[in-house]
């Protein structure tokens, strides 16, 4: 430095402070760069929001690896933290356990939740989902601690507080029924009842809080107004309360629903198969025998076919025949009937014809005979007329003549009878056989 000219020096610190910038600078931003990283990966996994642990229990740990997904509506909600197998004296097999983030562990509630084992691919995977919750029931994790409160503290911190304080239980009758929900506002109208019920079910048997009851005489609320920036709390199924618990220690739980894994469904398939195969085979068989039945069928319908060739042949012949002009009649009468019909056509049309002419001859001379006939009977009606109103005439000139008439016929009938009886004449009044021969 001491050989350099004053230019060098000058020109050599303006150089110096230029590197001091940039390394500087690039410092700054690698810091910056590396602070942004972490805060991106603390957001990604949660850090930095509120973290629900629940747990569940499933047959088997295959596909399930501690740091996998767990999955709500299609969104990535929380991981597994813990795959565990259960000592060999348990009912359950495998314990999981996950954590849910905000704002997700909100929609798991007691009613419609559960984590459902779902396969994710053909190598054995298998991923976990969450259902939300239905009928917006009781969220499982809560982030309000609850309280066990007496009437008389109630009444005060109503008074003090109004509309703050909220049940955090379900309170039942003495017959078991509930009465007030949990998350019932606390105002100085309900709260004499809830105490009066709770103090009852306290008391007996019933009460659906008896394995684990909380001090006597109690009610369990919570502040809405006050809020941790951690689960503090979870729904207590037995008991039908919220209990206060550490997130260190305690865990929520859910309903599993494992279906049957992807192996043991292909071996479900495979024992199918297996019991299936004898009917299969016993099918085949009789597919082999109908076949052959119809393999015989075939050659002897074939040969039946050979024997029926002449007759279709004939038949054609027939149909061919039939199908012209008067080859009905020309099949079924022959040439010489054909011709002999054609001549017994043509006399009886003649035979026909004179009898048309002669009978139209009968009918012209029977219309005028009759015409004559009725002319002659016309006059002898006119004579008959002409007789009868003489003989009106003759009848209305003599008076006596009826009586005499009348009496000429009585006495023509007394000498009819008399030449009845005779023995001369007997013979030529005989009656008929099968009457009564019986005389006046």
């Amino acid at each position: 430095m001491q050989d350099l000219t004053p230019q060098l020096r000058t020109r050599l610190s303006h150089m110096e402070r230029l590197v001091g910038w940039f390394v500087f600078l690039a410092t700054a931003l690698l810091l910056f760069g590396f602070g942004y990283y972490l805060y991106r990966t603390a957001e990604t996994r949660g850090w930095f929001v509120i973290k629900a642990k629940f747990h569940t229990y499933v047959k088997s740990s295959a596909g399930l690896n501690v740091g996998d997904p767990i999955v709500m509506m299609g969104f990535p909600v929380g991981n597994i933290t813990m795959v565990h197998a259960m000592p060999p004296d348990d009912a359950h097999n495998v314990l999981l356990e996950f954590e849910i983030r905000e704002p997700y562990f909100r929609y798991i509630t007691r009613q419609g939740s559960r984590i459902i084992v779902n396969s994710s691919g053909f190598l054995n995977q298998r991923q976990l989902e969450i259902t939300r919750g239905t009928n917006h029931s009781y969220a499982l994790c809560v982030t309000q601690p609850v309280f066990d409160k007496t009437a008389a503290e109630m009444a005060t911190l109503i008074a003090a507080e109004p509309g703050h304080w909220q049940l955090a239980q379900d309170v039942f009758d003495a017959d078991s029924n509930v009465v007030y929900h949990a998350y019932t506002v606390l105002d100085g109208t309900n709260l004499p009842q809830i105490a009066g019920l709770y103090t009852i079910v306290d008391a007996i048997k019933l009460t659906p809080i008896a394995a684990l009851p909380p001090p006597s005489n109690t009610i369990c609320v919570y502040n809405n107004t006050l809020n941790r920036k951690a689960i503090v709390g979870s729904w207590h199924e037995r008991r039908h309360r919220y209990v206060n618990f550490t997130l260190e220690k305690d865990s929520a739980w859910l309903v599993p629903d494992e279906p049957v894994g992807v192996g043991e469904q292909l071996a479900q398939v495979v024992a199918q198969v297996q019991a299936a195969l004898p009917n299969f085979f016993a099918l085949t068989n009789q597919l082999n025998r109908i076949l052959n039945n119809t393999a015989n069928l075939t050659s002897n319908l074939n040969a039946t076919v050979v024997d029926v060739r002449p007759a279709m042949t004939n038949v054609v012949d027939l149909t061919a025949l039939l199908r012209e002009p008067g080859g009905m009649g020309l099949w079924a009468l022959g040439t010489n009937g054909t011709v002999q019909l054609t001549g017994v056509l043509t006399n009886v049309n003649a035979v026909l014809a004179n009898t048309g002419t002669n009978l139209n001859r009968l009918l012209v001379d029977t219309d005028t005979n009759l015409n004559a006939l009725v002319l002659s009977l016309g006059e002898t009606l006119d004579h008959v007329a002409d007789i009868t109103s003489n003989l009106n005439a003759q009848v209305k000139a003599t008076p006596n003549m009826l009586p005499g008439i009348s009496k000429t016929i009585g006495d023509t009938d007394d000498l009819i009878q008399g030449l009845k009886r005779h023995w001369l004449l007997r013979s030529a009044f005989k009656k008929p056989a099968g009457t009564n021969n019986v005389t006046k």
